[in-house]
Protein backbone atom coordinates (compact mmCIF):
# COMPACT_ATOMS: atom_id res chain seq x y z
CA UNK A 1 0.00 0.00 0.00
CA UNK A 2 1.44 3.56 -1.09
CA UNK A 3 2.46 6.05 1.47
CA UNK A 4 0.09 8.65 0.44
CA UNK A 5 -3.00 6.09 0.74
CA UNK A 6 -2.03 5.86 4.52
CA UNK A 7 -1.36 9.45 4.94
CA UNK A 8 -4.50 11.31 6.70
CA UNK A 9 -6.81 13.94 5.36
CA UNK A 10 -5.63 17.57 5.81
CA UNK A 11 -8.01 19.97 7.96
CA UNK A 12 -8.67 22.05 4.99
CA UNK A 13 -10.91 20.29 2.18
CA UNK A 14 -9.56 22.48 -0.57
CA UNK A 15 -5.82 21.06 0.67
CA UNK A 16 -6.18 18.46 -1.81
CA UNK A 17 -7.06 17.52 -5.13
CA UNK A 18 -11.28 16.51 -6.17
CA UNK A 19 -9.80 13.31 -6.99
CA UNK A 20 -7.81 12.22 -4.52
CA UNK A 21 -10.42 13.27 -1.50
CA UNK A 22 -10.94 10.26 0.65
CA UNK A 23 -13.60 10.36 3.20
CA UNK A 24 -12.74 7.08 4.62
CA UNK A 25 -10.25 8.47 6.70
CA UNK A 26 -11.15 7.77 9.63
CA UNK A 27 -9.10 10.52 11.25
CA UNK A 28 -11.64 13.23 9.53
CA UNK A 29 -14.19 11.46 12.57
CA UNK A 30 -11.77 11.38 15.28
CA UNK A 31 -10.61 14.80 14.67
CA UNK A 32 -14.08 16.28 13.86
CA UNK A 33 -12.82 17.73 10.66
CA UNK A 34 -15.34 15.59 8.49
CA UNK A 35 -18.09 18.40 7.82
CA UNK A 36 -15.94 20.66 4.98
CA UNK A 37 -14.80 17.43 3.05
CA UNK A 38 -18.82 16.12 2.47
CA UNK A 39 -19.63 19.36 1.85
CA UNK A 40 -17.33 19.74 -0.93
CA UNK A 41 -18.38 16.41 -2.52
CA UNK A 42 -21.88 17.92 -2.24
CA UNK A 43 -21.26 20.74 -3.98
CA UNK A 44 -18.53 19.24 -6.44
CA UNK A 45 -19.08 15.27 -6.88
CA UNK A 46 -22.57 14.12 -5.41
CA UNK A 47 -21.42 10.64 -6.36
CA UNK A 48 -17.98 10.27 -6.29
CA UNK A 49 -14.92 8.08 -6.79
CA UNK A 50 -12.57 7.17 -4.36
CA UNK A 51 -9.80 5.07 -6.43
CA UNK A 52 -6.96 4.52 -3.54
CA UNK A 53 -8.15 3.89 -0.26
CA UNK A 54 -7.25 1.43 2.96
CA UNK A 55 -10.60 0.00 1.93
CA UNK A 56 -9.71 -0.43 -1.58
CA UNK A 57 -11.68 1.84 -4.52
CA UNK A 58 -15.07 2.91 -3.58
CA UNK A 59 -18.57 5.72 -4.81
CA UNK A 60 -19.05 8.04 -2.11
CA UNK A 61 -22.79 9.10 -2.71
CA UNK A 62 -23.25 12.42 -0.39
CA UNK A 63 -26.54 14.18 -1.11
CA UNK A 64 -29.70 12.76 0.75
CA UNK A 65 -31.97 11.97 -2.66
CA UNK A 66 -29.60 10.10 -4.34
CA UNK A 67 -28.80 8.29 -0.28
CA UNK A 68 -32.33 7.76 -0.05
CA UNK A 69 -32.46 6.35 -3.90
CA UNK A 70 -29.70 3.74 -3.28
CA UNK A 71 -30.88 2.46 0.02
CA UNK A 72 -34.60 1.57 -1.53
CA UNK A 73 -33.19 0.03 -4.39
CA UNK A 74 -31.67 -3.15 -3.06
CA UNK A 75 -32.49 -4.78 -6.51
CA UNK A 76 -29.58 -2.70 -7.88
CA UNK A 77 -27.65 -1.87 -5.06
CA UNK A 78 -27.13 -5.05 -2.91
CA UNK A 79 -26.45 -5.38 1.04
CA UNK A 80 -24.31 -8.53 0.93
CA UNK A 81 -21.43 -9.84 1.86
CA UNK A 82 -21.32 -6.64 3.85
CA UNK A 83 -22.59 -2.92 5.43
CA UNK A 84 -19.33 -2.01 6.05
CA UNK A 85 -16.40 -0.01 3.95
CA UNK A 86 -13.85 -2.37 4.80
CA UNK A 87 -14.28 -6.16 3.42
CA UNK A 88 -14.30 -9.04 6.45
CA UNK A 89 -11.62 -11.79 6.38
CA UNK A 90 -12.17 -15.20 4.76
CA UNK A 91 -11.59 -17.02 7.42
CA UNK A 92 -13.61 -15.12 9.58
CA UNK A 93 -16.51 -13.83 7.82
CA UNK A 94 -19.71 -12.73 9.38
CA UNK A 95 -23.44 -13.18 8.49
CA UNK A 96 -26.37 -11.40 9.96
CA UNK A 97 -29.94 -10.19 8.62
CA UNK A 98 -28.51 -6.20 7.44
CA UNK A 99 -26.00 -8.17 5.59
CA UNK A 100 -28.50 -10.16 3.57
CA UNK A 101 -31.12 -9.54 0.73
CA UNK A 102 -34.48 -10.95 0.78
CA UNK A 103 -35.76 -13.23 0.68
CA UNK A 104 -33.21 -14.48 3.65
CA UNK A 105 -33.41 -10.96 5.30
CA UNK A 106 -37.09 -10.85 5.19
CA UNK A 107 -37.20 -14.48 7.07
CA UNK A 108 -34.95 -13.39 9.86
CA UNK A 109 -35.71 -9.72 10.32
CA UNK A 110 -39.39 -10.50 11.14
CA UNK A 111 -38.05 -12.99 13.56
CA UNK A 112 -37.25 -10.15 16.04
CA UNK A 113 -39.75 -7.25 15.21
CA UNK A 114 -41.76 -8.13 17.95
CA UNK A 115 -39.47 -6.94 20.29
CA UNK A 116 -39.92 -3.61 19.09
CA UNK A 117 -43.38 -3.59 18.42
CA UNK A 118 -45.46 -1.14 20.53
CA UNK A 119 -46.66 -3.11 22.81
CA UNK A 120 -43.64 -4.23 23.87
CA UNK A 121 -42.40 -0.61 23.99
CA UNK A 122 -45.40 0.12 26.36
CA UNK A 123 -44.21 -2.35 28.46
CA UNK A 124 -40.27 -1.42 28.94
CA UNK A 125 -41.51 2.46 29.40
CA UNK A 126 -41.85 2.13 33.13
CA UNK A 127 -38.15 0.31 33.14
CA UNK A 128 -36.16 2.25 30.93
CA UNK A 129 -37.74 5.25 33.51
CA UNK A 130 -36.84 3.93 36.18
CA UNK A 131 -33.00 2.88 35.57
CA UNK A 132 -32.97 6.53 33.91
CA UNK A 133 -33.62 7.90 37.56
CA UNK A 134 -31.35 5.67 39.32
CA UNK A 135 -28.59 6.32 36.82
CA UNK A 136 -28.74 10.43 37.78
CA UNK A 137 -29.72 9.68 41.32
CA UNK A 138 -26.23 8.24 41.41
CA UNK A 139 -24.05 11.47 39.77
CA UNK A 140 -22.01 13.04 41.38
CA UNK A 141 -23.19 16.60 41.55
CA UNK A 142 -20.46 19.44 41.59
CA UNK A 143 -18.11 17.16 39.93
CA UNK A 144 -16.63 16.36 36.53
CA UNK A 145 -17.39 13.57 35.65
CA UNK A 146 -17.41 11.02 31.62
CA UNK A 147 -21.01 11.30 30.85
CA UNK A 148 -20.63 8.83 28.49
CA UNK A 149 -19.80 5.99 31.01
CA UNK A 150 -21.54 7.42 33.76
CA UNK A 151 -25.04 7.69 31.48
CA UNK A 152 -24.82 6.50 27.81
CA UNK A 153 -22.94 3.52 28.19
CA UNK A 154 -24.34 2.48 31.91
CA UNK A 155 -28.34 3.08 30.07
CA UNK A 156 -27.80 1.36 26.88
CA UNK A 157 -25.89 -1.39 28.52
CA UNK A 158 -28.65 -1.96 31.18
CA UNK A 159 -31.54 -2.24 28.16
CA UNK A 160 -29.57 -4.68 26.03
CA UNK A 161 -29.24 -6.95 28.98
CA UNK A 162 -33.07 -6.70 29.19
CA UNK A 163 -34.11 -7.44 25.46
CA UNK A 164 -31.46 -10.24 25.85
CA UNK A 165 -32.37 -11.44 28.71
CA UNK A 166 -29.15 -11.32 29.55
CA UNK A 167 -27.51 -11.96 33.57
CA UNK A 168 -27.52 -8.69 34.22
CA UNK A 169 -24.03 -8.73 36.38
CA UNK A 170 -22.27 -9.53 33.46
CA UNK A 171 -24.15 -6.80 31.33
CA UNK A 172 -20.81 -5.27 30.72
CA UNK A 173 -19.64 -7.92 28.25
CA UNK A 174 -22.78 -6.75 26.05
CA UNK A 175 -20.46 -3.35 25.96
CA UNK A 176 -17.88 -5.12 25.61
CA UNK A 177 -18.72 -7.34 22.49
CA UNK A 178 -20.51 -4.25 20.67
CA UNK A 179 -17.02 -2.39 21.28
CA UNK A 180 -15.05 -4.58 19.11
CA UNK A 181 -17.23 -6.13 16.79
CA UNK A 182 -15.58 -3.89 14.38
CA UNK A 183 -13.37 -1.98 16.28
CA UNK A 184 -10.06 -3.21 13.51
CA UNK A 185 -8.31 -0.95 11.22
CA UNK A 186 -9.12 -3.03 8.50
CA UNK A 187 -13.06 -3.05 8.78
CA UNK A 188 -13.74 0.88 10.25
CA UNK A 189 -9.98 2.25 10.24
CA UNK A 190 -10.21 2.06 14.34
CA UNK A 191 -7.23 1.27 16.35
CA UNK A 192 -8.73 -0.23 19.51
CA UNK A 193 -7.70 -3.51 18.44
CA UNK A 194 -5.88 -6.41 16.33
CA UNK A 195 -7.95 -8.41 14.45
CA UNK A 196 -6.51 -11.73 16.43
CA UNK A 197 -8.11 -9.75 20.08
CA UNK A 198 -11.44 -9.33 18.09
CA UNK A 199 -11.45 -13.15 16.99
CA UNK A 200 -10.77 -13.80 20.52
CA UNK A 201 -13.31 -11.47 22.20
CA UNK A 202 -15.64 -12.76 19.92
CA UNK A 203 -15.77 -16.19 20.12
CA UNK A 204 -16.14 -15.81 24.06
CA UNK A 205 -19.36 -13.73 22.71
CA UNK A 206 -20.42 -16.67 21.05
CA UNK A 207 -19.49 -19.13 23.52
CA UNK A 208 -21.70 -16.93 26.42
CA UNK A 209 -24.65 -16.62 23.81
CA UNK A 210 -24.81 -20.37 22.52
CA UNK A 211 -25.52 -21.47 26.08
CA UNK A 212 -28.19 -19.09 26.97
CA UNK A 213 -29.88 -20.57 23.72
CA UNK A 214 -29.75 -23.79 24.71
CA UNK A 215 -30.82 -23.14 28.12
CA UNK A 216 -34.06 -21.74 26.37
CA UNK A 217 -34.43 -23.77 23.20
CA UNK A 218 -36.83 -26.39 24.78
CA UNK A 219 -38.18 -23.81 27.70
CA UNK A 220 -41.24 -22.08 26.87
CA UNK A 221 -41.16 -19.05 24.43
CA UNK A 222 -39.90 -16.01 25.74
CA UNK A 223 -40.29 -12.11 24.70
CA UNK A 224 -36.50 -12.33 24.49
CA UNK A 225 -34.34 -12.04 21.70
CA UNK A 226 -33.16 -15.39 21.97
CA UNK A 227 -35.94 -17.00 22.77
CA UNK A 228 -37.41 -15.49 20.04
CA UNK A 229 -34.98 -16.77 17.57
CA UNK A 230 -34.79 -20.15 19.19
CA UNK A 231 -38.20 -20.85 19.15
CA UNK A 232 -39.04 -20.06 14.91
CA UNK A 233 -38.96 -21.98 12.41
CA UNK A 234 -36.87 -19.97 10.57
CA UNK A 235 -33.52 -18.96 13.05
CA UNK A 236 -34.34 -22.24 15.46
CA UNK A 237 -31.25 -23.88 13.63
CA UNK A 238 -29.24 -21.00 13.86
CA UNK A 239 -26.45 -22.42 16.08
CA UNK A 240 -25.33 -24.70 13.74
CA UNK A 241 -24.07 -21.70 11.53
CA UNK A 242 -22.10 -20.18 14.02
CA UNK A 243 -20.97 -17.46 12.04
CA UNK A 244 -24.23 -16.52 11.16
CA UNK A 245 -25.70 -17.01 14.64
CA UNK A 246 -22.40 -14.27 15.57
CA UNK A 247 -23.17 -11.96 13.27
CA UNK A 248 -26.62 -11.02 14.02
CA UNK A 249 -26.26 -11.54 17.83
CA UNK A 250 -23.35 -8.35 16.90
CA UNK A 251 -25.89 -6.65 14.87
CA UNK A 252 -28.41 -6.82 17.62
CA UNK A 253 -26.02 -5.55 20.20
CA UNK A 254 -24.45 -2.86 18.41
CA UNK A 255 -27.77 -1.89 16.71
CA UNK A 256 -29.22 -1.55 20.21
CA UNK A 257 -25.83 0.00 22.06
CA UNK A 258 -23.55 1.91 19.93
CA UNK A 259 -26.64 4.15 18.12
CA UNK A 260 -28.00 4.89 21.35
CA UNK A 261 -25.23 5.42 23.12
CA UNK A 262 -23.67 8.11 20.98
CA UNK A 263 -27.07 9.77 20.48
CA UNK A 264 -27.62 10.26 24.18
CA UNK A 265 -23.93 11.90 24.23
CA UNK A 266 -24.37 13.84 21.06
CA UNK A 267 -27.57 15.25 21.98
CA UNK A 268 -25.84 16.96 25.42
CA UNK A 269 -22.89 17.93 23.13
CA UNK A 270 -25.62 19.61 20.78
CA UNK A 271 -27.35 21.46 23.29
CA UNK A 272 -24.01 23.01 24.64
CA UNK A 273 -23.27 24.35 21.18
CA UNK A 274 -26.45 25.44 20.83
CA UNK A 275 -27.63 26.95 24.41
CA UNK A 276 -30.57 28.90 22.81
CA UNK A 277 -32.15 25.70 21.63
CA UNK A 278 -31.06 23.93 25.28
CA UNK A 279 -33.19 27.00 26.63
CA UNK A 280 -36.27 26.50 24.10
CA UNK A 281 -36.80 23.33 25.90
CA UNK A 282 -36.24 24.22 29.56
CA UNK A 283 -39.42 26.76 28.91
CA UNK A 284 -41.17 23.71 26.45
CA UNK A 285 -40.99 20.39 28.02
CA UNK A 286 -43.15 19.25 25.00
CA UNK A 287 -40.32 19.75 22.58
CA UNK A 288 -38.86 16.88 23.50
CA UNK A 289 -39.81 14.50 21.19
CA UNK A 290 -38.81 16.54 18.43
CA UNK A 291 -35.87 17.70 19.71
CA UNK A 292 -34.88 13.27 19.90
CA UNK A 293 -35.34 13.63 16.20
CA UNK A 294 -33.52 16.38 15.87
CA UNK A 295 -30.84 15.21 18.09
CA UNK A 296 -30.69 11.85 15.82
CA UNK A 297 -30.57 13.61 12.67
CA UNK A 298 -27.34 16.03 13.77
CA UNK A 299 -25.86 12.98 15.65
CA UNK A 300 -25.89 10.56 12.79
CA UNK A 301 -24.67 7.60 14.73
CA UNK A 302 -24.09 5.64 12.02
CA UNK A 303 -21.79 7.43 9.65
CA UNK A 304 -21.72 5.45 6.52
CA UNK A 305 -23.80 2.20 5.32
CA UNK A 306 -21.87 0.35 2.25
CA UNK A 307 -23.78 -1.53 -0.50
CA UNK A 308 -22.04 -3.54 -3.86
CA UNK A 309 -23.69 -2.53 -7.46
CA UNK A 310 -25.69 -5.69 -8.52
CA UNK A 311 -24.90 -4.88 -12.26
CA UNK A 312 -23.84 -2.02 -14.25
CA UNK A 313 -25.68 1.17 -13.33
CA UNK A 314 -25.67 4.93 -13.47
CA UNK A 315 -25.97 7.45 -10.73
CA UNK A 316 -25.90 11.51 -10.86
CA UNK A 317 -24.46 10.80 -14.43
CA UNK A 318 -21.81 8.51 -12.88
CA UNK A 319 -21.38 4.85 -14.56
CA UNK A 320 -21.26 2.60 -11.67
CA UNK A 321 -19.85 -0.88 -12.47
CA UNK A 322 -21.03 -4.49 -11.28
CA UNK A 323 -18.89 -5.42 -7.84
CA UNK A 324 -18.65 -2.18 -6.86
CA UNK A 325 -18.55 -0.33 -3.40
CA UNK A 326 -21.03 2.80 -2.91
CA UNK A 327 -21.27 3.96 0.08
CA UNK A 328 -23.97 5.90 1.45
CA UNK A 329 -22.63 8.72 3.80
CA UNK A 330 -25.70 9.53 5.75
CA UNK A 331 -23.88 11.58 7.73
CA UNK A 332 -23.21 13.86 4.87
CA UNK A 333 -27.02 13.50 3.52
CA UNK A 334 -27.75 14.84 6.86
CA UNK A 335 -26.19 17.62 6.29
CA UNK A 336 -27.43 18.34 2.48
CA UNK A 337 -28.63 22.10 2.50
CA UNK A 338 -31.11 21.92 -0.03
CA UNK A 339 -33.04 19.43 1.47
CA UNK A 340 -32.41 21.06 5.14
CA UNK A 341 -32.02 24.07 6.03
CA UNK A 342 -29.80 24.95 8.31
CA UNK A 343 -28.46 21.89 8.29
CA UNK A 344 -25.03 22.28 10.99
CA UNK A 345 -27.19 23.51 13.26
CA UNK A 346 -29.63 21.71 15.48
CA UNK A 347 -33.08 23.13 16.52
CA UNK A 348 -35.52 21.63 18.70
CA UNK A 349 -38.48 23.01 17.23
CA UNK A 350 -36.89 22.00 13.52
CA UNK A 351 -40.69 21.23 11.12
CA UNK A 352 -40.70 17.82 9.66
CA UNK A 353 -37.45 16.77 12.04
CA UNK A 354 -37.76 12.83 12.09
CA UNK A 355 -37.25 13.30 8.17
CA UNK A 356 -33.61 12.22 8.10
CA UNK A 357 -31.36 9.43 7.34
CA UNK A 358 -29.75 8.20 10.33
CA UNK A 359 -32.48 5.23 10.23
CA UNK A 360 -31.62 4.34 6.81
CA UNK A 361 -34.59 3.70 4.34
CA UNK A 362 -36.13 0.74 2.22
CA UNK A 363 -36.18 -2.84 3.59
CA UNK A 364 -33.02 -2.21 5.97
CA UNK A 365 -34.91 0.81 7.89
CA UNK A 366 -33.79 0.53 11.17
CA UNK A 367 -35.18 -2.11 13.27
CA UNK A 368 -35.51 -0.63 16.59
CA UNK A 369 -36.16 3.06 16.00
CA UNK A 370 -39.18 3.79 18.07
CA UNK A 371 -36.67 2.17 20.87
CA UNK A 372 -34.23 4.31 20.11
CA UNK A 373 -36.20 7.55 20.47
CA UNK A 374 -38.56 6.56 23.18
CA UNK A 375 -34.83 5.68 25.27
CA UNK A 376 -33.54 9.32 24.39
CA UNK A 377 -37.15 10.98 24.97
CA UNK A 378 -36.84 9.24 28.49
CA UNK A 379 -33.62 10.08 28.90
CA UNK A 380 -34.62 13.80 28.17
CA UNK A 381 -37.40 14.37 30.29
CA UNK A 382 -35.68 13.24 33.58
CA UNK A 383 -32.89 15.44 32.40
CA UNK A 384 -35.06 18.67 32.45
CA UNK A 385 -37.11 17.80 35.39
CA UNK A 386 -34.37 17.58 37.94
CA UNK A 387 -31.27 19.05 36.39
CA UNK A 388 -31.02 23.53 35.31
CA UNK A 389 -27.69 22.05 33.18
CA UNK A 390 -25.84 19.35 32.30
CA UNK A 391 -22.66 21.35 31.07
CA UNK A 392 -20.03 20.06 29.10
CA UNK A 393 -16.73 21.49 30.68
CA UNK A 394 -14.11 19.56 28.51
CA UNK A 395 -13.30 18.71 24.74
CA UNK A 396 -15.19 15.93 23.71
CA UNK A 397 -13.11 12.86 22.73
CA UNK A 398 -14.53 11.19 19.42
CA UNK A 399 -13.90 7.50 18.18
CA UNK A 400 -11.29 6.46 15.12
CA UNK A 401 -14.09 5.13 13.31
CA UNK A 402 -15.66 5.85 9.62
CA UNK A 403 -18.73 3.90 10.94
CA UNK A 404 -19.75 4.61 14.43
CA UNK A 405 -19.77 8.29 14.39
CA UNK A 406 -19.65 8.81 18.64
CA UNK A 407 -17.27 9.45 21.71
CA UNK A 408 -15.24 7.71 24.31
CA UNK A 409 -15.10 11.08 26.63
CA UNK A 410 -17.84 13.65 27.56
CA UNK A 411 -16.95 15.67 30.57
CA UNK A 412 -19.45 17.29 32.00
CA UNK A 413 -21.16 18.76 35.45
CA UNK A 414 -24.78 18.55 36.35
CA UNK A 415 -26.70 21.44 37.78
CA UNK A 416 -29.78 20.55 40.10
CA UNK A 417 -32.62 22.89 39.65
Amino acid sequence: MSEAVLNTMPADPFAVALDEINVSDPSLFEFDTWGGYFARLRAEAPVHYCAKSNFGPFWSVSKFNDIVYVDKRHDLFSSEPTILLGDQPEDFTLENFITMDPPKHDEQRIVVQPAVVPRNLTRLEPIIRERVKEIFDSLPVGETFNWVDRVSIELTTQMLATLFDFPFEDRHKLTYWSDIGIATPELTGSDAMTEEARREGLNECLEYFTRLWREREHGEPGFDLISMMAHNENTRDMPSRPMEYLGNLLLLIIGGNDTTRNSISGGVLALNQFPEEYQKVRDNPALIPNMVSEIIRWQTPLSHMRRTAKEDTELAGQQIKKGDKVVMWYVSGNRDEEVIERPNDLVVDRANARHHLSFGFGIHRCMGNRLAEMQLRIVWEEIISRFDLVEVVGEPVHLRSNFIKGYSELPVQVHPK
